[in-house]
């Protein structure tokens, strides 16, 4: 069983930065593709980013591309998501998630494919 918690969501104005951070138990982190999705409010969940086992492949979904970087420190068995020039449309509950197998292209995308996932943090962008 694998435990993710999320921190690091909250209020930011418009053009403003968060990191969010996502702690794993277990003694196997670098093993996991990691991967951060969101869902706003009367929306389905989507994906955001993804980064391979020892972090050194990273995919973006085209809204957050040069503005978000995923990054992860298996040594601290922890993921990154910072997030700059951040937009009210960027506003969501943040989760992420971890896929115990290897994936590439679109079976990274889909959130039906990753096994644990965290409870969630919320990040909300003012204009």
């Amino acid at each position: 069983q694998v435990q993710l918690v999320e921190s690091g969501g909250g209020l930011v104005q418009a053009g403003g930065s968060l990191r969010l951070s996502c702690a794993a138990s277990g003694h196997t982190f670098s093993t996991y593709t990691m991967g951060w999705f969101r869902q706003a409010p009367g929306k389905e969940r989507e994906f955001v980013a993804v980064i391979s086992r020892i972090g050194t492949m990273s995919t973006y979904e085209d809204s957050v591309k040069g503005r978000f970087t995923i990054s992860r420190d298996n040594a601290k068995n922890t993921v990154y998501l910072q997030m700059n020039d951040l937009k009210p449309e960027d506003t969501a509950v943040y989760y992420c998630a971890a896929r115990l197998k290897y994936c590439s292209g679109y079976v990274c995308y889909e959130s039906g494919r990753y096994d644990y996932w965290g409870q969630g943090t919320q990040v909300t962008v003012s204009s």
